[in-house]
């Protein structure tokens, strides 16, 4: 019975050995990858946070708006030129402007999403309504980089008469206005899907207006037609690798994977490193939207130390060190280390 419970309290003893030891000690491993590796964080200060939040989607909604009224303007031109001209390039800019427009509508509607505040069915808003419409661009490019390989396929094979003059006027213009929704666009907050979603568009709609451009002055010189129907092609590789980029960034925020930016391992090193801390684990981290990271731990302490101060101090450190505002820590004290107990086998001589 006695050898019994000496092995009962041996087995006990390790499993709570084991429990309290640290998940991630520089002891254990010989080097501390905070300081292996730099990295620059954004400021933690919270004066004035939600404050600069409104004037910066106010400023986007501006930029939207201004953007859309130039993309709408000359789409209308551009429609009644590509029909003139036989041009398919001229149309599927025309068609992508389109889209262009959808996106940026789209856009402006998910701003007023965002700012509802949040509801009880609804506890974080409608954050996730930027990553939804960051995706639908994506989709969107996609489709119309199919359509656009198709019809260019088929004017390689059956090149139908374009008029080069007019297609490369058209297409100056157009590079004209694009740059000038592009430069209005990257004062946005492209962090947000929402916004770079609309981004993507027109700079790949301007990619597309100086491809116009360059088979435009191709047909005058050489009268070579087949030239807009490659310029259409190249326009659809530009679509697919947008498409691409979108859709890659918005699965990434809807299946929770962690902030491209942020090492969940060196989070957890940099808490566990902190003073009086014996054990990081069930570490999560995540992003609700673009640029809005969350972080959830159960953060084991010494036994005398003072939970409430150490789970300030651990919101500072990954606020200011991280960037990460949203946090949500359990703090409790580490369970006593027992001592183990174990009868050492003696042997006798013959």
């Amino acid at each position: 019975m006695a050898e019994l419970l000496c092995a009962q309290l041996c087995a006990y003893a390790w499993a709570e050995t084991i429990w309290i030891q640290p998940v991630m000690s520089t002891e254990q491993v010989g080097h501390d990858p905070i300081r292996d590796h730099g990295h620059h964080h954004r400021d933690g200060d919270d004066g004035g946070r939600g404050h600069s939040h409104r004037l910066s989607i106010d400023a986007d909604r501006r930029y939207l708006t201004v953007a859309l009224v130039l993309i709408v303007g000359f789409m209308a031109f551009e429609v009644v030129a590509g029909i003139i001209a036989h041009s398919l390039a001229l149309l599927s800019d025309a068609g992508h402007m389109l889209t262009d427009a959808g996106a940026l509508v789209l856009s402006l509607v998910v701003i007023r999403l965002v700012q509802r505040p949040a509801g009880e069915s609804l506890t974080y808003g409608m954050r996730r309504a930027e990553v939804l419409s960051g995706q639908a661009n994506g989709a969107v490019l996609l489709v119309l980089g199919v359509l656009v390989t198709y019809e260019g396929i088929s004017r390689l094979v059956s090149p139908p008469d374009v008029a080069g003059g007019l297609v490369t006027i058209v297409a100056a213009l157009g590079v004209v206005v694009n740059l000038v929704a592009a430069w209005v666009l990257a004062k946005a907050n492209r962090e947000s899907l929402n916004v770079e979603g609309s981004f993507q568009h027109i700079v790949t709609d301007l990619y597309a207006f100086i491809g116009t451009l360059v088979a435009g002055i191709v047909i005058l010189v050489t009268g070579f037609d087949r030239a807009d129907a490659i310029a259409s092609l190249v326009v659809a590789g530009l679509m697919f690798r947008s498409g691409y980029s979108l859709q890659r960034k918005a699965v990434r925020v809807l299946l929770e994977s962690a902030p491209e930016k942020i090492a969940p391992n060196e989070v957890g090193w940099a808490m566990a490193h902190t003073e009086s801390v014996s054990q990081v684990h069930d570490l999560h981290l995540w992003e609700l939207a673009p640029g809005v990271p969350i972080l959830t731990a159960h953060v084991l302490v010494a036994p005398a130390a003072d939970c409430h101060a150490i789970r300030r101090e651990l919101e500072r450190m990954v606020r200011q060190r991280f960037g990460i505002e949203h946090t949500t820590l359990q703090v409790d004290h580490a369970p006593p280390q027992l001592l183990s107990i174990a009868r050492q086998r003696q042997t006798h001589s013959q």
